[in-house]
């Protein structure tokens, strides 16, 4: 499984969901200017470009491992602080932002708790640090048709059900086990519409991410198998996919 794609690839796959989650999000975590801000795992920064508009490119920093999507970023805003790094061991001094969110980035990181404590570190006293991941437990989340077609063809395959955060609840318990206060928490829901078939699956034969490399790690044979089961269990095109994170927020 790898992030290292072609940032039009991973905006095909996911960005078509994490644009309209990024302007709720930064809503529900009270992100409005003045201030500083950290985008932790920005990938292509849907989330960055949300945050831009509302703090200024100056008041915004943006982190995330992978060279190829931060290259994509660093084209479109030259100016814009972007480092290479994860989130365990953020290259920031202490107290730095008002705001640090991370959106559908926390079940992907090696040590969520370090993660999370790491956000909380170079957020201001006081400040604000916000997660959201996929209800990839509970059948909410953009993946769920996908991975249950998978799940019919190998009742073993690995859905990312079981990723640090995707059940209700979970998410809020790695901040507590963080120690951030005031912890609060939400679901936030969006709806994307697909005009035909091939533009929900197309994207998922790019090789991004868990669900990208289960696709490529099948034959042909396989990936027609789950292709057409895919067809069989969505609507007639055109329709919509809805989209559910679960999100939290809290104080530094």
């Amino acid at each position: 499984m790898t992030f290292e794609v072609a940032a039009d690839a991973y905006n095909r796959f996911m960005g078509r969901y994490s644009g309209p989650l990024a302007a709720r999000f930064a809503d529900w975590s009270g992100v409005a200017g003045p201030g500083r801000a950290i985008d932790v795992g920005c990938g292509t920064g849907a989330l960055t470009r949300v945050l831009i508009e509302r703090l200024g490119v100056d008041g915004v920093s943006a982190v995330d491992p992978s060279q190829q999507l931060l290259a994509a970023l660093r084209q479109s805003f030259p100016t814009l602080d972007v480092q290479t790094g994860s989130a365990e061991a953020l290259p920031f001094p202490d107290d730095l932002f008002d705001h640090a969110l991370a959106q559908l980035v926390v079940s992907f990181m090696a040590d969520p708790v370090l993660g999370l404590h790491e956000m909380a570190r170079v957020t201001r006293p006081g400040g604000t640090v916000s997660a959201c991941v996929w209800d990839l437990a509970g059948g909410g989340a953009p993946l769920t048709v996908f991975w249950q077609a998978a799940r019919d063809l190998d009742p073993d395959v690995d859905d990312e059900s079981g990723m640090s955060g995707v059940r209700e609840g979970e998410l809020a318990h790695l901040f507590d086990r963080a120690g951030l206060n005031q912890i609060e928490d939400t679901a936030l829901t969006v709806s994307v519409r697909h005009p035909t078939f091939d533009d929900w699956w197309d994207p998922y034969t790019l090789g991004v991410g868990p669900a990208g490399a289960h696709v490529q790690s099948l034959d042909e044979v396989g990936r027609v198998r789950l292709r057409e089961h895919c067809r069989e269990l969505l609507p007639e095109p055109p329709f919509y996919i809805m989209a559910t994170a679960w999100a939290v927020r809290a104080r530094a």
